[in-house]
C-alpha cells in the first residue's frame, strides 16, 4: 500500500507544489490538504495519514501546536515540518512537538519524496544544519542525577551504539566504527528506541544528553 500523505500549508501553490512533486513517485499518495493548523487536525483525524508535512506559520493554530494535537490523539502519525525559517526556536518547538522530521522549504523533490519514506518507515529525518542544533542544544546541559538513570535497561553495545548517534553519526558511520554491518547498527538502535520508549532517533539522542551518556 502506498504512503499516504497530507500536505498542511496556507499558500496552495506551495501544496500544489508538492503534490506535483510527491505524485511522481508510485509509493507516496497525497489523500489530503489543509490551509490552516485547525483543519489540519480535522483532516487528520478523519484520514489518519501516514505523514503529515506541516508547515509553522499558520492562520490561527499554528503548525507546532496542530502537531501535538495529532500526535496525542494518533501517536502513529508521523509529521515532517517543513518552513523557511530554521531556526532553533523552531527547530527545538518542533522536536518537543513531537515531529519525526525537519526540512527547510528549499529541500530538493528527491529529498523531499526520500523525507517522506524515511520518516514513514519509523525513523527520524533531520537536515544536517538541524542535526548539529540538536546535539549543540544538549552540549552543556546539567545531566540527570544517577539514580535516575533511564539508559540502564541497555546493554554495554546498545549504550556504545546510542553514544555514536548522540554523536551525529549515521548507521553506516557507526557500523565501521564498531566494525558490524549497518543492519545490525540499525537493530541496536531499534531495540534502543524501543526500551526507553522514544519515539524515533531525535528523541534517542536528546534523552543520551539529558541523562549525560555524552
Amino acid at each position: 500500500m502506498p504512503i499516504t500523505v497530507l500536505l498542511a500549508d496556507d499558500q496552495q501553490l506551495v501544496r500544489a507544489g508538492f503534490r506535483s512533486l510527491l505524485r511522481r513517485a508510485r509509493d507516496i499518495e497525497v489523500t489530503g490538504e489543509a490551509a490552516t493548523g485547525d483543519e489540519a487536525v480535522r483532516t487528520a483525524r478523519t484520514l489518519r495519514p501516514d505523514v503529515i508535512l506541516m508547515d509553522i506559520r499558520m492562520p490561527g493554530t499554528d503548525g507546532i501546536t496542530a502537531t501535538r494535537a495529532i500526535l496525542d490523539e494518533n501517536p502513529a502519525t508521523r509529521v515532517v515540518i517543513l518552513t523557511t525559517f530554521e531556526t532553533d526556536e523552531y527547530v527545538f518547538a518542533a522536536l518537543a512537538a513531537g515531529a519525526s522530521g525537519f526540512l527547510t522549504k528549499e529541500v530538493d523533490p528527491d529529498g523531499l519524496r526520500t523525507a517522506v519514506r524515511v520518516v514513514a518507515a519509523g525513523d527520524a529525518l533531520l537536515s544536517p544544519s538541524v542535526t548539529r542544533r540538536v546535539v549543540g542544544q544538549f552540549t552543556g546541559r546539567p545531566v540527570r542525577s544517577p539514580g535516575n538513570d533511564r539508559l540502564a535497561v541497555l546493554t554495554e553495545r546498545e549504550r556504545e551504539v546510542v553514544k555514536l548517534v548522540a554523536g551525529g553519526l549515521s548507521n553506516d558511520e557507526i557500523a565501521a566504527r564498531l566494525v558490524i554491518s549497518p543492519l545490525t547498527a540499525k537493530t541496536h538502535i531499534t531495540r534502543a528506541i524501543t526500551k526507553l520508549s522514544v519515539r524515533d532517533r531525535v528523541q534517542l539522542v536528546i534523552l543520551a544528553y539529558e541523562d549525560g551518556l555524552v
